[in-house]
């Protein structure tokens, strides 16, 4: 059976283990630029011995982020800021990767400590896109409707950004298809009312992200891999759900992705059933019966429980956000509590604590 702690191999990159920090937003960048922060923040969970680090959701354009104080890849001072935060990753033995995305509708909204409302265009926001003229809950904008060209630049900047995140150094890439930002509205028939060829049936509401998964893995190597985030449910009856993320796994493996990142939820403000690991099911029949590896998020936060769910083959990886916002070293002490404690090797300056 596999282990926690062993190697997972996607494609060309190595992760030393099976542990990874998942994309957490820090609202902290200045015109879309990284800065110290950022390097400490994930820099600190490669040296914690996490083996995989995935920086945060970062917009593919300026009107693709979810805050003003959101990274981006749009140009190349962005990407030479990224550079030394790869490199840092790197060097402390975790992969670097990197998640693209476009916020859609939920864009232009203010930092969560701010009250997390949308920003107007007068205090530095920007006007909405979506799929369909519907706004994402009562108090939002209503969105422009995305037009043949709209989306043409949608797909064309994803496919830059991919390419600037190759030549800042990251392993990995992970689309964000999740959460109710633009790629996940137009999955949603809760959020994509069109009638036309980007919307109506599972193949029109898809047609976005793999239009957006082909133009990427056409413009990386063919050796980097390639993850998609997706909610695998609304939690709405008539919504988006897991049958159809099955489907959708399906063709995002054979259109060239290697991993697909199992969340939930986020197109519209509704109860969600949240407990130890609720998303994890979801993982596991996603990577059965699309026979794709999968990486399980979701309140994990033990040793044990993590394990459990590599050693029963319900995902391939682990992905852990607010544990690892409150253990930046949770892999080392995960080792320690598996009875393990040199499979997780601790940098030579910390040794003496250790």
């Amino acid at each position: 059976m596999p282990h926690l702690l062993e190697p997972l191999t996607l494609r060309g990159a190595t992760l030393r283990n099976r542990l990874g920090v998942a994309p957490m937003c820090q609202y902290s960048a200045v015109d879309g630029v990284p800065n110290d922060w950022h390097l400490v923040h994930l820099v600190s969970r490669a040296v914690g011995g996490n083996g995989l680090v995935i920086a945060e959701a970062t917009g593919v354009s300026p009107e693709g982020r979810i805050t003003p104080g959101c990274t981006g890849l749009w140009d190349d001072t962005q990407a030479a800021a990224f550079e030394r935060i790869a490199t840092g990753i790197r060097d402390a033995g975790a992969v670097p990767a990197i998640q693209l995305a476009h916020a859609g509708r939920k864009a232009s909204t203010g930092a969560p400590w701010l009250d997390g409302g949308p920003v107007a265009p007068e205090d530095g926001g920007w006007p909405v896109v979506g799929p369909s003229p519907i706004a994402f809950t009562d108090g939002f904008p209503v969105p422009e409707e995305l037009d043949e060209e709209g989306l043409a630049k949608v797909v064309a900047d994803f496919a830059a950004a991919a390419r600037r995140a190759v030549g800042a150094g990251f392993g990995l890439l992970e689309i964000h298809a999740a959460h109710g930002y633009l790629l996940h509205s137009f999955l949603s028939p809760v959020s994509n009312r069109r009638t036309d060829r980007w919307g109506g049936d599972l193949a029109g509401r898809s047609r976005l992200l793999l239009d957006v998964v082909r133009a990427v893995r056409a413009d990386i190597p063919d050796a980097l891999p390639l993850a998609v985030r997706i909610s695998t449910t609304d939690w709405i009856e008539g919504g988006w759900d897991v049958d159809e993320s099955v489907l959708l796994a399906r063709d995002l493996r054979d259109a060239g992705v290697d991993l697909v990142d199992c969340s939930s939820g986020g197109t519209a403000r509704v109860p969600i059933p949240v407990g130890p690991g609720y998303q994890v099911p979801f993982a596991q029949r996603i990577r059965a019966e699309a026979e794709i590896a999968t990486a399980a998020v979701g309140m994990i936060t033990t040793a044990t429980q993590a394990a459990a769910i590599v050693a029963d083959e319900e995902a391939d990886l682990v992905l852990t956000g607010r544990e690892s916002l409150r253990d930046p070293y949770f892999p080392l002490h995960v080792a320690r509590e598996l009875g393990m404690p040199d499979a997780v090797p601790v940098p030579p300056q910390y040794r003496q604590a250790w």
